[in-house]
């Protein structure tokens, strides 16, 4: 057996995503959200340039090698120009010009240029426009020779490159663009953990990544990162089920969501996002807003507190930080924050009767599909570790889909995925409660299970006397499948 190292805050089982920012991608402050709860830190692509990007992925790796990295293509969405330092006040009842972006160009209170010169010239009297998350909202009044006229209608301070959300009539973008497709490949390269595709609208959008990703990761000879798929829109959500089949984790992009359809409405269709992602048995991460006030504060609101417990509770995977931890007065205490309200909310949940609601995971193909046989399998794992009370579920795992499959489960036991990929084990960074250990390789199933008891036990998580519940499928096959299930007492 290799070198068994286990990844993971096993105290807490929702996931902390964090994006990396100026103020937080100093070696220094990366190691200390990782030592605070963080457990995949997110880079953002609609920010800077694909070189710094790859600078930044890089100095994660070197610095808190555990922690996985999800990337973020920007997607075919619209931005406005950069706002000066510290950023500007827009009040109520003040006119803007909005202007299409030329290069160099600044935006200004009164004049804000906009990247997508054919959205400028489609505008007209009375479309209504979005700035950022919507926080601050205009109204086209007319059109000058320079661009479209509007009303600020609400009024708020913006910063940085905020985006622009117009009529869908007026825009006619595409998932993934050119530019998303090349840095696709860069990503494959760097060997991300996870890609997270915006602006998704249908299936056939994440197959087309998806494409791009496995072509180039045979070229290269390395791993195909997860794709995740970011559902903010409103043919996203008509086809939710179709696109979750084939992405590997879903996020519920609450900002983008809340500008294109009714607020009211996000609540709602944040809980089914999640019951869709858990359903299929992929990660799902809830994001946007959700420590918010922290950007300046040192405390949450009781709301965002509540927010972020109700995720909890609603069985998320995971729950993401922006702008909280990117430009953030200190990242550090966010994370530390959300832990600590990830943990208690999870002492609430109901775990046995979450497990007894869940249903068959729903899977693509036909009856003995080895997805099926994996799925049938976990299941029977989580009631055989609940009625012999087990210390742990090991789910032997090359891949990773077998720990996904029973951490869909939220078992209330430890879950350690045991796999001989320590990529696999990166990845598995996003899945909901899941322990990795990185063992060696076995030859037969009796191997398999053998090292990953032991190395269970050599990290403290079995002890004599306990009972754990190990998954495995043989080694040989040529079309893996989860269909072995052991209880081993501890000698």
């Amino acid at each position: 057996m290799t070198d068994a190292r286990p990844v993971g805050h096993p105290q807490r089982r929702t996931r902390i995503v964090a994006t990396i920012g100026p103020a937080s991608d100093a070696p220094a402050v990366l190691g200390s959200l990782a030592a605070a709860g963080m457990d995949v830190a997110r880079v953002t692509l609609a920010h800077g340039t694909t070189e710094e990007a790859v600078a930044r992925v890089r100095r994660l790796r070197d610095v808190v090698p555990a922690v996985g990295v999800l990337v973020d293509l920007p997607g075919p969405k619209v931005r406005t120009a950069p706002f000066p330092s510290g950023g500007v006040q827009l009040e109520v009842g003040a006119h803007v010009v909005l202007v299409a972006e030329r290069a160099g160009a600044v935006s200004s209170a009164g004049r804000i240029a906009v990247s997508y010169p054919p959205l400028v010239e489609a505008l007209t009297a009375g479309d209504p426009v979005a700035l950022g998350d919507g926080g601050v909202s205009l109204l086209v009044t007319g059109r000058t020779a320079e661009g479209a006229v509007t009303e600020v209608r609400s009024g708020g301070r913006l910063q940085g490159r905020p985006g622009v959300t117009a009529p869908a009539s007026r825009l006619s973008l595409a998932t993934p663009t050119a530019e998303d497709l090349a840095r696709v490949e860069v990503m494959v390269a760097e060997q991300v953990d996870a890609i997270a595709v915006s602006f998704v609208r249908s299936a056939a959008d994440i197959v087309a990544v998806r494409r791009a990703a496995e072509g180039h990761a045979e070229r290269l000879g390395v791993g195909v990162p997860l794709l995740v798929a970011k559902i903010e829109t409103t043919e996203a959500v008509e086809e939710l089920d179709a696109i979750v089949a084939v992405a590997d984790g879903v996020m519920v992009a609450r900002g983008d969501l809340g500008v294109r359809l009714p607020l009211e409405d996000v609540p709602h269709i944040q809980k089914r996002i999640i019951r869709s992602g858990v359903r299929f048995g992929r990660p799902v991460i809830t994001a946007t807003q959700m420590l918010e006030s922290m950007i300046t504060a040192s405390v949450p609101t009781r709301a965002e507190v509540t927010d972020v417990a109700n995720a909890v509770l609603d069985g998320t995977s995971a729950v993401m930080l922006s702008a909280e931890t990117a430009v953030g007065a200190d990242p550090v205490a966010v994370v530390t924050t959300m832990a600590r309200i990830a943990l208690r909310a999870e002492r609430h949940f109901d775990y046995l009767q979450w497990g007894a609601n869940l249903g068959a995971q729903a899977v693509a193909g036909d009856a003995f599909s080895p997805a099926r046989i994996t799925a049938a399998t976990t299941a029977a794992a989580w009631r055989a570790a609940i009625e012999e009370d087990a210390a742990a579920i090991i789910a032997c795992t090359r891949s990773g889909a077998t720990a996904r499959a029973i951490s869909r489960f939220r078992p209330s036991m430890r879950l350690v995925a045991a796999t001989p990929s320590a990529r696999t084990a990166q990845q598995l960074t996003l899945s909901w409660g899941v322990t990795t250990l990185v063992v060696g390789e076995g030859a037969t199933t009796d191997e398999i299970v053998w090292f990953a008891v032991q190395a269970a036990v050599e990290a403290g998580y079995a002890e004599p006397g306990d009972v754990v519940v190990v998954l495995a499928g043989s080694p040989i096959e040529p079309e893996p499948a989860t269909d072995t299930l052991r209880l081993v007492r501890i000698r």
